[in-house]
């Protein structure tokens, strides 16, 4: 392994000194401009990096052998709290801490401890990263390399907030955020530990009023099924609290859970007067504020006093968990007796009877409220199925026993007979507008902690800064230009659609870690998810502002407009204006973007950010084209987590396994859209293979007794060759990376250990070959073939030439002498099952004449009409083929040997007309002999009449399937 390290090592210092990556404008080429989500240096580079930076280099290396002018830059991301929770943790000088994060992250102990502010961690990391991804192999412009605390970074984005600000994108207000209680500031996905985003929903309160003129509020998210309330659930293990609760109607008195008291706090003002257990309110009696029944409050220990208010309303006849929780109380309880705890039918629904949660626990066989994961199933398709096509019942008015609000009875007469989409909106007004109803956020995903270890919470912030997600004319643009990308995978389009749809108002600033202060706003960070959506452009100036020594107060909004978008007087900016120009003209050489990589969980939010920010702030024609989202990476079948211990951090990888084993590893692992397992049998077999693959170069460049010879094995493997190399292109242009290398690295080895097989001595043909090869197999091994290229005497860098062409590679292409080769495959098989049902060491074979084949290809175009194996028969009695006799048998055989062949041999046949099966036979006599074990004794055709018929083997001959006569030697 080391010496693959150390050539690595070798060819990235060549490479950097030769300045083979850099890009710059070439007028008349065309060009290509990829770029990958930067990373967080708030620890090292890992797997998951690689990967998804794995991608984007492989593409580009492919696409500079094309002929294309290609960029592919990296920066890194220091905004946001990520890098100052570890910062903080390694500040407390804790010695055990130190020790773990050192061990998880493959680092020096000693060197983790002097680091004690936030930048000094992320430099730390950011170097080790670096110095990763050079050995990695990366092809990247390190000239444009930037950090998001770089002053002309923070330029670049105070002019990105005031567009967005102009444009009316950006808004104050008051909205609901995910909050850190111990940091006092909104969190997002980044800020949070497992980079989990909360998702923050609203659910619907309705007070029941008790006997003892409290207010008991369920929370839902179904109030039309308010009407079927049987009882009301609490948990008798929680602490309850009576508080006085602010509402829009002024100030109220509520029983909840304390620690949904404490959540709501942080939404409304919230008094506690105190506390009761959940034993205490067992048994008391409320009142259905639409129906006016009286109903009773019922212990259950599956209530969770986190969710909501920790009070729920029983509704058995449309919820599983309901219905399964009343009967296990009943039977354990009551004696089995429903008695005024029925389940009440509000809702009708095609295909289930009154009470659809009881069809479909029944269906599922549920038996207790343990079984979870069935109770989810049910409870999804009986909210489902009622949402879509549920009805409220025609009676349900009879439902009403007391008008405890006026006008209760009318109104659910109104509702009556209509769907339940429309029922639900109804009656969230009604209650709404006579105190009965509210509102709170929750966070439907929760537990989310923050990265200090706090559980966040849902705050509904006041004069914060949001970019307005929710604007429907910014959504159209959005969508427009989604339409307009090719996404891979192309299944990823529904979840950018729905996230586009469902987006709202999203917090922007933070008031604590590192970024770039919000111009108007002193003291409020713009966090990590805002200043990270068209960094993208900035790249493609970055380098000409620092050569050009451009200080950055001079990179005032004034001079990002012209730069940028086109906008303003450049003699008026107060730079020189042909550096303006200059800049100018670079960044429309370079955009749009062609392609951005990234992990699909970075839909939610960063990808889809991307695309609404581009639209926003650029015209059309520079909207960006492709978006390509990878799978996770699992080490050893698990996702990778700090706490499991199992990140692999890729400056280990690659000096433990080497950059190109690791490299083909991931790319051969699994397509972009699937998650990749790497564990270390993985690694050890790609080591094996790249072994193979050198070894075997090596031995035919040292051969010196070549032949002159280009027959049927030289041009079968220049064919399949070229037919490998053009798929493995398609596959790179559909962004199908696995695939080009099964092609590349498998069938290609494969096709010259099969060609040296069949040959006694390789022609030079051979050698001519695997310099292509070498060249096909670059993109992703750059490092073991650059040096193998060198080895067998080539001249220049092979990171700079071209990949064969297209045009070349067609002409390679020989179908048939394709077809002759997968015929003898075909027959070796045939030969090889015979000799396992039918003893003998000699075979005497009879082959059909090349005027049959026509009868075979006859039949193919038959039955791929629609004709059935009737016709096939007509047909041969009609040539002259069979007579009325024969031609049931050999139709049989011709449809069964039709059907067995996949639909690319079949082209192949047509295409090509006929094989010389004769000829190949004898050719290959000696290969067919070594490959089975069968001494060959004669080869006939068919149609000689003078040849011996052994065992009537003789007129059962068809094209592409010889009939073989096996017997023993005497």
């Amino acid at each position: 392994m080391s010496y693959l390290v150390n050539v690595a090592r070798k060819w990235s210092r060549v490479w950097e000194e030769r300045r083979v990556y850099e890009a710059n404008p070439k007028e008349g080429i065309p060009k290509y401009f990829l770029t990958a989500a930067f990373m967080y240096p708030n620890g090292p580079a890992h797997v998951g990096h690689a990967r998804t930076y794995l991608i984007p280099d492989v593409l580009a290396r492919f696409l500079r052998g094309l002929g294309y002018n290609v960029l592919f830059p990296m920066g890194f991301h220091y905004t946001g709290t990520p890098i100052l929770a570890l910062a903080e943790g390694l500040a407390t000088g804790n010695s055990q801490y130190v020790s773990s994060v050192a061990e998880v992250f493959q680092v020096d102990a000693s060197e983790l401890s002097k680091l004690k502010d936030p930048v000094s961690v992320a430099r730390f990391f950011h170097e080790i990263s670096k110095n990763a991804m050079k050995l990695y192999g990366l092809s990247i412009d390190w000239r444009r390399e930037f950090t998001t605390v770089d002053p002309e970074f923070k330029a670049f984005i105070r002019w990105q907030f005031k567009k967005l600000l102009d444009l009316g994108y950006l808004t104050r207000g008051s909205h609901p955020v995910g909050w850190c209680p111990r940091h006092n500031m909104p969190v997002g996905m980044h800020d949070t530990k497992g980079d989990v985003e909360p998702e923050i929903e609203e659910i619907y309160l309705i007070k029941f009023i008790g006997s003892d003129g409290l207010g008991y509020v369920v929370a839902t998210l179904r109030p039309e099924t308010v009407l079927g309330v049987t009882n009301i659930w609490v948990n008798p293990n929680t602490k309850y609290c009576v508080a006085r609760v602010e509402t829009s109607r002024g100030i109220d008195t509520w029983v909840l859970s304390c620690e949904a008291a404490k959540k709501l706090s942080f939404q409304r003002n919230v008094e506690i007067l105190r506390e009761v257990s959940g034993e205490d309110l067992i048994g008391k009696e409320v009142v259905n504020p639409v129906t006016g029944r009286v109903v009773r409050v019922i212990e259950a220990s599956f209530v969770d006093p986190r969710f909501g208010t920790g009070v729920v309303m029983s509704v058995p006849a449309h919820a599983p968990y309901d219905y399964v929780a009343l009967r296990d109380y009943i039977l354990s309880r009551k004696g089995g007796s429903w008695e005024s705890l029925e389940p009440i039918p509000l809702i009708k629904v095609e295909g289930y009877s009154d009470v659809p949660a009881r069809d479909v626990v029944e269906k599922l066989g549920i038996r207790s409220q343990d079984e979870h994961t069935l109770l989810d199933s049910a409870t999804k398709e009986v909210y489902r199925v009622e949402l879509e096509s549920g009805v409220m019942r025609s009676d349900v008015v009879n439902l009403v026993e007391k008008e405890v609000v006026e006008g209760a009875r009318s109104f659910v007469e109104e509702i009556s007979g209509i769907p339940v989409k429309e029922a639900r909106e109804k009656i969230k007004n009604f209650l709404m507008i006579r105190g009965f109803g509210d509102t709170i956020y929750e966070i439907m995903n929760a537990p989310v902690y923050c990265r200090c270890g706090t559980e966040i919470v849902v705050k509904i912030v006041k004069d914060q800064w949001f970019i307005n997600y929710g604007n429907p004319e910014w959504k159209k643009l959005a969508l427009e230009a989604l339409s307009r990308m090719r996404l891979v995978p192309e299944e990823a389009r529904t979840q950018f659609v729905y996230t586009i749809n469902w987006l709202r108002e999203k917090a922007c600033t933070r008031s604590r870690g590192l970024g770039t202060e919000l111009p108007w706003a002193p003291g409020w960070i713009i966090e990590s998810l805002s200043d990270s959506t068209i960094y993208m452009a900035f790249y493609t100036v970055i380098h000409k502002i620092r050569e050009y020594k451009i200080p950055p107060e001079k990179l005032t909004y004034e001079f990002w407009d012209y730069v940028m978008l086109g906008l303003g007087d450049p003699s008026k900016v107060g730079v020189d204006q042909g550096i303006l120009e200059e800049l100018r003209k670079e960044f429309l050489y370079w955009y749009p973007l062609d392609s951005r990589h990234s992990g699909k969980d970075l839909i939610p939010n960063h990808l889809t950010f991307f695309i609404f920010n581009h639209v926003a702030i650029f015209p059309e024609s520079l909207w960006p084209k492709q978006i390509v989202a990878n799978g996770w990476v699992l080490v050893q079948g698990e996702k990778m987590a700090k706490s499991k211990g199992n990140i692999l951090p890729l400056h280990w990888l690659v000096s433990t396994y080497s950059p190109d084993v690791v490299r083909l590893a991931i790319a051969s692992g699994a397509e972009v859209e699937s998650d990749l397992n790497l564990d270390v049998d993985v690694l050890d077999s790609t080591r094996a293979k790249l072994k193979a693959i050198h070894d075997l170069v090596t031995s035919i460049f040292r051969e010196s007794d070549l032949s002159q010879v280009v027959d049927l094995p030289e041009k079968w493997l220049l064919s399949r060759f070229a037919r490998n190399v053009l798929g493995a292109y398609d596959d790179l242009s559909g962004v199908r990376v696995r695939a080009a290398c099964l092609k590349i690295f498998y069938n290609i080895h494969q096709d010259i250990l099969k060609y040296l097989e069949m040959v006694e001595k390789p022609s030079k043909v051979l050698r001519d070959l695997v310099i292509m090869w070498l060249k096909a197999m670059h993109p992703v091994t750059p490092f073991i073939t650059e040096e193998l290229w060198h080895e067998i005497g080539m001249n220049g860098l092979l990171a700079t030439e071209e990949l064969p062409s297209r045009d070349e590679l067609r002409k390679m292409i020989d179908e048939s002498v394709e077809l002759s080769y997968l015929f003898l495959e075909r027959f070796i098989d045939d030969l090889r099952n015979l000799t396992k049902v039918v003893r003998g060491n000699e075979a005497v074979i009879y082959v059909s004449s090349e005027a049959d084949y026509k009868h075979l290809v006859e039949s193919i175009r038959i039955l791929r009409e629609g004709g059935r194996i009737s016709d096939v028969i007509r047909y041969l009695v009609a040539s002259g083929f069979a007579d009325q006799k024969q031609a049931p048998k050999i139709a049989k055989t011709l449809v069964d040997l039709i059907m067995s062949l996949p639909p690319e041999l079949l082209e192949a046949i047509v295409k090509v007309g006929s094989v010389s099966e004769y000829e190949i036979l004898l050719r290959f006599r000696k290969f067919v002999e070594d490959e089975t074990g069968i001494k060959i004794k004669e080869v006939y055709r068919s149609s000689d009449v003078s040849a011996p018929d052994y065992g009537g083997k003789k007129k059962t001959a068809l094209p592409f399937r010889p009939s073989i006569m096996l017997m023993s030697s005497s």
